[in-house]
């Protein structure tokens, strides 16, 4: 069993996080079972939480806020922990999608992590057999990420699609169904843009793989190369120039936004037990 009182909570964010969570319910006189209840979890996951061994829900957070009148701080706080639940490697993308203006995709495999359903999300994520712990912590992390669609003033989401991923079914019909309504409901929506490659066009300039394009208000403008274990951020002129150029005869050789609307919903009529 994991043991709060080890913790430090200059460790981490999370260490801190889950510090504060047990010093005020502690403060509180209030049990571990009995904000678990509240909260409707296991009191189990609750004490991992409070080990910084899982991480904490959105709900806990604000129910914390309430119970232990903290005025917003774990609300707060959530999002920083959720940050820091990605790999080290992969935070400083994250932060720069976080300031783009502009992100211009490819995907040949599967969705791109900013249009993925929590269902699809959780496939892709199992697919590798990792501890599922870790999976349902990962699905968290990326639907945070898509937050940054929800703003006020939304970067551009232009994104070019591989006809494979509409056809490479993950997870149950229902899944895969509820994944191809979102992506058609997205592609409809002012501020993205979406084109898919069908297989008659035969080979394209995305044959190296998947890879995001930034554009940002402020510094230059960068490229996110995913891979097997680990992606790389490349900011060099020449290699954002044969990313731009990549990505442009990627949109020439894909159908126009319209057909590809028209074949998305095609695909979700076909969509058989």
């Amino acid at each position: 069993m994991a043991y709060a009182d080890e913790l430090d909570p200059a460790d981490s964010v999370l260490s801190f996080y889950a510090t504060d969570l047990r010093r005020l319910r502690e403060k509180a006189g209030m049990s571990q079972r009995a904000l678990a209840a509240e909260a409707l979890m296991a009191p189990s996951l609750l004490n991992k939480i409070e080990a910084a061994k899982r991480l904490p829900t959105k709900e806990l957070s604000a129910l914390a806020d309430r119970t232990f009148g903290t005025d917003g701080h774990f609300t707060r706080l959530w999002p920083l922990v959720i940050k820091y639940a990605y790999p080290k490697w992969f935070r400083p993308f994250v932060e720069l999608e976080e300031a783009a203006s502009e992100i211009r995709s490819f995907e040949v495999q599967v969705m791109p992590g900013l249009l993925q359903t929590e269902g699809y999300a959780r496939e892709v994520l199992a697919a590798r057999r990792p501890n599922p712990d870790v999976v349902e912590e990962h699905v968290i992390a990326r639907l945070e990420r898509q937050r940054i669609l929800m703003r006020d003033s939304p970067p551009e989401l232009w994104i070019v699609l591989d006809e494979n991923v509409l056809r490479r079914r993950m997870g149950s019909v229902d899944t895969m169904r509820g994944q191809l309504e979102h992506l058609l409901t997205a592609a409809q929506t002012y501020n993205t843009v979406l084109q898919i490659i069908p297989y008659d066009a035969g080979g394209h300039a995305g044959v190296g793989g998947p890879f995001s394009a930034l554009t940002l208000d402020e510094g230059p403008d960068v490229v996110y190369v995913d891979g097997f274990l680990q992606g790389q951020i490349l900011a060099e002129p020449e290699d954002v120039k044969a990313a731009t150029r990549a990505y442009d005869l990627l949109a020439a050789a894909a159908l126009s936004p319209n057909r590809s609307i028209d074949m998305i919903a095609d695909s979700l009529k076909e969509l058989r037990p």
